[in-house]
């Protein structure tokens, strides 16, 4: 959405006298940088329970640095046909503005606002000729001059942020309009956070409600997955990974931003797969872009893309990763790995789709849809200064934490047959058994590489595999402090010592330590004796 400001001016001189002094008005500008600043901060972290408290706390330190008597933000129903005052403010002696505004009460105001545009006027008497019905219905409620901008979330107008005086005021400067819009994001986002996080607790406790009704399962044998519509590759039934699934659903048919967080190996990609799969966007490819395998010095081009000669080696014109999106979806892998830099270009495509090229004036504009994901802790990565706060708060409009395997455990047995059954179609085995103690190792270790690490043990234990019974390579813990390099014959005494441990110390036998170890009992007795391994006393 293209954005522009509405400006409407008067001769006279009076109101907010130091927004047009020149040297008064650079310190208020300090001044002004400085509250957005402590907004911003304030915002960072702040709990759900507490946004609206804090809104109409900014509203008033906002509204009195302007020099304005009365601040609103109205919030527009889904047809913006109708809109309500949502928090308000006024400064001491004055009025709060008790009125629930619409479209028929301020047509001109209203389609400006539709439109992305901030409206100014500093004399209610200057408005346009076709503005009349909105002149008439700001003179009823003493508002001479005002500023109103647009908030919007994922391109979507849901509201709009105003002050007003009853007086005539000055101008506002160009730098004051843009520091403006940016307040208005940051409400914005706060208030679509606090909405989120009220639907995701009523879906919360429909999926503890569910998961009371779901059968005991028996590990022994093979797990019937069940699976959400159209999620073929994401495993389980945990209360966990429901929850995910869940947020799925109710973001994919939007065009909001995903943020989506979690260790490495949670199976972020999946995650993003799924949300593509279910999106308007399904028709397209899904561009994915790893910020932390692209060079710095590559990124804007990779991105953005280049024109002939924007630098040395660029030989062609190549056109960026968020064209090639357009329509479609863009994947911004390891977003906490962008360049700094590059954080500014990032926000301004999220905030109005426009771009130029490496080497180029033309501005593009493009219609993507934005899925983030990350490892590392953004609201940390703010706070330390490496991420800015205003593209932190643009790509968390609606964020999905994908918990690791150790806080699923209930889905380690399904995960498990999922890979045993891929990889033994992949290598022409037949595997139909998976020893008891081996599927209760694989449940009590706390996979610290999660379901990747998981898939490549499965895959090792099937290549290992003879017969019918997997072969379960058991993982141990390793000690961090030991250094050097185990070798061979310390690896396999570890081996059989743990193997020993799931088996209660039974060599013989079915589901002995020499049976899920496919060694003859005789051949591991005399490993046993050669490497000192004894049952504890």
């Amino acid at each position: 959405m293209t954005r522009r400001i509405v400006p409407i001016r008067q001769d006279s001189a009076s109101g907010v006298q130091n927004l047009s002094k020149e040297g008064a008005g650079l310190s208020a500008l300090l001044r002004f940088e400085r509250l957005l600043s402590d907004l911003s901060a304030t915002f960072v972290n702040l709990p759900s329970e507490q946004v609206d408290q804090e809104i109409e706390r900014w509203m008033g330190r906002i509204g009195t640095f302007l020099d304005m008597k009365v601040g609103t933000l109205a919030q527009h129903s889904e047809d913006q046909e109708k809109a309500r005052f949502t928090h308000t403010w006024a400064a001491d002696g004055i009025e709060k503005l008790p009125a629930r505004p619409s479209a028929a009460s301020y047509p001109w105001t209203f389609d400006q606002i539709r439109n992305g545009n901030i409206v100014q006027f500093t004399n209610v008497e200057k408005l346009p000729e076709e503005a009349e019905m909105d002149k008439q219905r700001f003179r009823e409620v003493g508002s001479i001059s005002n500023i109103s901008i647009p908030l919007s979330v994922g391109g979507t107008v849901v509201g709009a942020l105003s002050f007003s005086s009853g007086f005539p005021s000055e101008p506002w400067p160009e730098s004051y309009l843009e520091r403006y819009r940016l307040l208005g994001d940051v409400f914005a986002n706060a208030l679509m956070r606090k909405r989120s996080d009220k639907a995701l607790q009523k879906a919360f406790n429909e999926i503890r409600v569910l998961k009371e009704q779901l059968e005991a399962e028996n590990v022994y044998l093979r797990q019937q997955v069940r699976l959400f519509r159209n999620f073929e590759d994401v495993v389980g039934k945990s209360q966990a990974i429901q929850h995910v699934l869940r947020q799925v659903e109710q973001v994919a048919e939007t065009d909001a931003t995903v943020l989506i967080q979690g260790e490495t190996g949670t199976g972020k990609e999946l995650i993003a797969n799924a949300i593509h799969r279910l999106s308007k966007q399904r028709e397209r490819v899904m561009v994915r872009v790893n910020c932390a395998a692209i060079p710095q010095t590559l990124m804007e081009s990779e991105l953005f893309g280049r024109e002939k000669g924007a630098f040395t080696g660029a030989s062609s014109r190549e056109i960026g990763r968020f064209e090639t999106a357009h329509k479609g979806t863009i994947l911004l892998d390891e977003v906490a790995e962008l360049p700094f830099q590059l954080q500014s270009k990032l926000l301004r495509v999220l905030q109005d789709g426009t771009f130029e090229r490496l080497g180029s004036s033309k501005t593009i504009t493009v219609d993507v849809r934005v899925i983030a994901s990350t490892n590392k802790n953004l609201e940390k990565a703010v706070q330390e200064g490496s991420f800015r706060p205003d593209l932190y708060y643009r790509l968390n409009v609606f964020k999905i934490t994908v918990p690791p395997l150790r806080d699923r455990k209930e889905d380690i047995p399904a995960l498990i047959w999922w890979f045993v059954n891929k990889y033994s179609k992949k290598m022409d085995k037949r595997v139909e058994t998976i020893p008891k103690q081996a599927m209760t190792a694989y449940q009590q270790y706390r996979w610290p590489g999660n379901v990747r690490e998981l898939m490549n043990v499965i895959e090792r234990s099937v290549i290992l595999t003879r017969g019918t019974v997997l072969n379960a390579y058991i993982p141990f813990e390793t000690d961090p402090s030991i250094d050097n390099v185990l070798s061979l014959e310390e690896v396999e005494r570890k081996h059989i010592i743990k193997t020993l441990q799931i088996t209660n110390w039974r060599v013989r036998g079915q589901n002995g330590a020499a049976e899920l170890l496919q060694l003859k009992p005789t051949t591991l007795e005399s490993r046993m004796e050669k490497l000192g391994i004894h049952r504890p006393r």
